[in-house]
């Protein structure tokens, strides 16, 4: 079975390296890295349309389904829990679902194998001298491929475990981060106005306060607390509803319990909903202030005008889902703005870093003075 799971991960990984490798990009490391961080942005999507279809425990054991490699094999085992519990969470369609997701998470873990071979022979070949193959970023990406990989593991077989559940959501985006990172310093940012420096704290903070965002987010979604709050801007008709954050906000239960083992009240999740929602317009007000300050910058005009229409579409999206009851598609949708979010401030925090080394010191000045 793990011979034919690492097989499949391989197949699939072959397309987007044949695309790189047939690329009229001579820069294939580059081109590379952006594939990756492109797969990994749909591995992100996907990963909310698994979660939101209530996919997670399509295949209840790890990493095969039932003991096989692909649902094919498994058909049997799949049909006969299907028909014992017809709205379960095992049917043939979720466990292609839940497969899918593993494979191209194989795929997208194949990809940053390679990454990291590139860049240490890059490395190599250069002698150190290239700090484009720096080895050190793409060997964390390794690690953190493998550590997801665990939680992945995790997110079956302790059942969707809610902690387990968001951590595996944010180690995915923070894996998202780290590959914008790389996909940054392998771009030329030519044209930055040595006044982007000034953006170095306020780019951390707004990126800060968007993975605080994206937790909360998380929580909601791993606790099913969505629709907790059907109305908009009230929640149940008040500002503050009757609310609970001592059982929504306790980490270490099991999904729709608290932690002495009883039934989640209703008030804990409107406590989770809540505070995701009021959250918001802080995280909504931060990241658009930030874009501003970028938008008068030489060489940010489009970072800043990319990062303020972004927050714009994620934060109407995310009353539209409110409005009309929390459709899948606006519900994925909303996942893959706030991966988007992360990928832009990112590339913001990098490039006001670049801005930053580029300044002249004050010893500098007073030599230059002098």
């Amino acid at each position: 079975m793990l011979i034919q799971l690492a097989a499949t991960g391989l197949l699939v990984a072959m397309l987007p390296l044949s695309v790189v490798w047939v690329s009229s990009d001579p820069d294939k490391f580059r081109k590379l890295v952006w594939v990756t961080l492109f797969l990994t942005f749909d591995l992100v999507m996907f990963g909310a349309f698994t979660r939101l279809t209530d996919s997670g425990l399509g295949c209840p054991d790890w990493p095969g389904c039932y003991g096989e490699a692909n649902p094919f094999q498994a058909h049997a085992d799949i049909r006969a829990a299907e028909l014992a519990m017809p709205s379960g969470p095992v049917t043939v369609i979720k466990a292609w679902i839940e497969m899918i997701h593993r494979y191209a998470a194989m795929a997208v873990g194949i990809l940053i194998i390679a990454i990291v071979i590139a860049a240490w022979r890059g490395w190599k070949k250069s002698k150190g001298a290239d700090k484009r193959f720096a080895p050190g970023l793409p060997l964390a990406l390794f690690v953190f491929v493998c550590l997801q990989g665990a939680f992945g593991a995790w997110t079956v077989t302790l059942k969707l475990q809610p902690v387990i559940v968001t951590t595996h959501l944010l180690l995915g985006l923070t894996l998202l981060g780290m590959l914008a990172w790389l996909a940054a310093r392998e771009s030329r940012h030519d044209g930055i106005g040595m006044e982007a420096s000034n953006l170095r704290r306020p780019a951390l903070v707004a990126l800060g306060m968007l993975a605080v965002q994206i937790a909360l987010g998380g929580w909601v979604s791993t606790n099913y607390a969505a629709l907790a709050c059907s109305d908009f801007p009230l929640c149940q008709g008040s500002l503050l509803p009757n609310m609970d954050f001592g059982h929504g906000f306790s980490l270490w239960r099991h999904l729709g319990k608290t932690a002495a083992g009883d039934y989640l009240p209703f008030a804990a999740l409107t406590a989770i909903h809540w505070t995701h929602r009021m959250f918001a317009v802080l995280v909504v007000a931060t990241v658009a202030w930030t874009a501003c300050k970028a938008l008068p910058i030489p060489g940010l005009r489009r970072s800043g005008s990319w990062l303020l229409a972004a927050v714009a579409v994620q934060f109407l999206i995310g009353v539209s889902t409110v409005f009309l009851q929390w459709p899948l598609a606006l519900a994925v949708a909303h996942n893959g703005g706030a991966a988007l979010l992360v990928i832009l401030l990112v590339m913001l925090n990098y490039k006001a870093r670049v801005a930053s080394s580029r300044a002249p010191s004050a010893v500098d000045l007073r030599l230059s003075a002098a």
